[in-house]
């Protein structure tokens, strides 16, 4: 049932909000994963982060892609739970609980699963990159064989910034990378993914928000 009704969604009301009321501007959309497992890691300024990537993929892999988020925000009532994990496919991760925040994630991508991750944690604000956390990097040194892709969005800030739910139709810009390798150092794979994104948000030429 809930497979159903998480098709219906990002078949229905998602990819018209996407296609329709925003309009995208899709940049090296053949970068994307076909399969899983992969891991795609991009910016994060708005709600709108999570819809948005996961419609670029083909509704016959929604049941495979699964963004990363920490339990903590989604757990606060139990339809907020109940529509995180079974209509939006979050996989949470329990940053309190003591255990292996990893194990998760781990085990997503030896099912053939393609993970979304936001290095940069929280939203912040619009078009801003801001430091990246390593969790990224801690994941693919466990799994180095698997594709990490990076995206870079633009716009998704401004049409829905932190703070609020009134969403302003803006044409917004999607940047797709090349995978980024494993290098055999946390440090350095850091630096290689940030230059990566870095070098996507550089593509599109965009002047300063005012």
């Amino acid at each position: 049932m809930n497979d159903w009704l998480r098709w219906l969604f990002f078949a229905g009301p998602v990819r018209l909000l996407v296609l329709l009321v925003l309009g995208l501007n899709v940049r090296h959309r053949e970068r994307l994963p076909a399969q899983g497992p992969a891991i795609i890691v991009a910016n994060h300024n708005s709600h709108l982060d999570t819809l948005t990537l996961i419609s670029l993929m083909p509704l016959s892999l929604l049941p495979k892609v699964r963004p990363v988020a920490a339990l903590d925000y989604f757990m606060k009532t139990k339809l907020l739970a109940w529509f995180a994990t079974r209509i939006i496919g979050i996989l949470p991760i329990d940053r309190q609980g003591g255990g292996n925040p990893l194990a998760g994630p781990n085990a997503a991508l030896k099912r053939g699963e393609i993970l979304v991750l936001f290095p940069e944690g929280s939203r912040g604000e619009p078009e801003t990159l801001t430091e990246f956390k390593r969790g990224v990097a801690l994941l693919v040194k466990e799994n180095p064989d698997v594709p990490v892709i990076p995206v870079f969005m633009h716009g998704l800030g401004k049409s829905l910034p932190k703070g609020t739910w009134v969403i302003v139709p803006f044409i917004c810009d999607i940047f797709i990378g090349e995978r980024v390798a494993w290098p055999g150092s946390t440090k350095r794979f850091m630096n290689d993914l940030r230059q990566a994104i870095d070098g996507l948000a550089a593509e599109g030429h965009f002047p300063p928000w005012e």
